[in-house]
């Protein structure tokens, strides 16, 4: 009789599907690189989509505001783990939740953003990977000014709508550089033409575009701007997030 209860127990492990929690800015879109190594990885691992692991995805349509409201939805129906790869996701699903695990595909300093105890023991329910991209917002400035020795202001994009490392860091490097910075605060995409116009009426000759999630689902239309305004741009990403 124990072996028979032990084979059930055994067959209800096997049968169970685990349901994992994500939120998107766009639905319809391809996954962005991240999510789709993501998945890669957890069909090498045996958990394939459909037979014992499926994808509850609520998208925010373009609109980051909704991401509160999506993640608690998603808490609502018991996901076994909710996965995020920017920090808004991030922010809402910590909001939403205490106890179901939180993954995170890339962040900057997760201590600095007061979402882990430590890089070693996080703490809590969130864990995943860094980018420590606002620490390197320095070394970009760096990149700028080798390519352009003549460089004497840039403008930095940042989006004061973010708690991000970013313009302090650049703040930092930039006198060691020769460097004035002007402050390109974006918080909203249809305020991206009046801001290019304002850092080339600053004297930018240069523009470094920090990450967050409004920088990165724009990110065309920044590229667009920059070379109509002729100005040489430097990102945080290769190419624009699709997440």
């Amino acid at each position: 009789m124990l072996f028979a209860f032990c084979n059930l127990a055994h067959s209800q492990q096997q049968a169970k599907i685990f349901k994992i929690g994500e939120l998107v800015l766009r639905s319809g879109s391809t996954l962005g690189t991240r999510r789709e190594i993501f998945r890669r990885e957890l069909r090498q691992l045996g958990y394939v989509e459909g037979k014992n692991i499926t994808y509850e995805t609520r998208s925010g349509e373009g609109e980051i505001d909704r991401f509160p409201a999506l993640a608690e939805e998603l808490v609502r129906l018991q996901v076994d783990v909710l996965l995020t790869s920017s920090l808004s996701e991030l922010l809402a699903a910590k909001n939403a939740t205490k106890t179901i695990p939180i993954v995170f595909l890339a962040q900057g300093n997760p201590v600095d953003l007061g979402l882990v105890d430590s890089l070693s023991r996080p703490g809590g329910n969130i864990t995943g990977i860094t980018t420590f991209s606002s620490e390197l917002s320095g070394k970009r400035l760096e990149l700028l000014k080798d390519i352009l020795p003549k460089l004497s202001r840039i403008a930095v994009m940042w989006n004061p709508k973010f708690p991000s490392q970013a313009w302090s860091e650049s703040q930092q490097v930039a006198p060691k550089l020769g460097l004035e910075l002007h402050s390109m605060e974006v918080n909203s995409a249809d305020k991206l033409d009046s801001a290019f116009k304002e850092a080339i009426k600053a004297g930018s000759s240069a523009i470094a575009v920090t990450q967050n999630p409004l920088m990165s689902a724009n990110q065309k239309q920044i590229v667009v701007l920059a070379t109509k305004s002729q100005l040489p741009a430097i990102f945080s990403n290769s190419r624009p997030s699709l997440s």
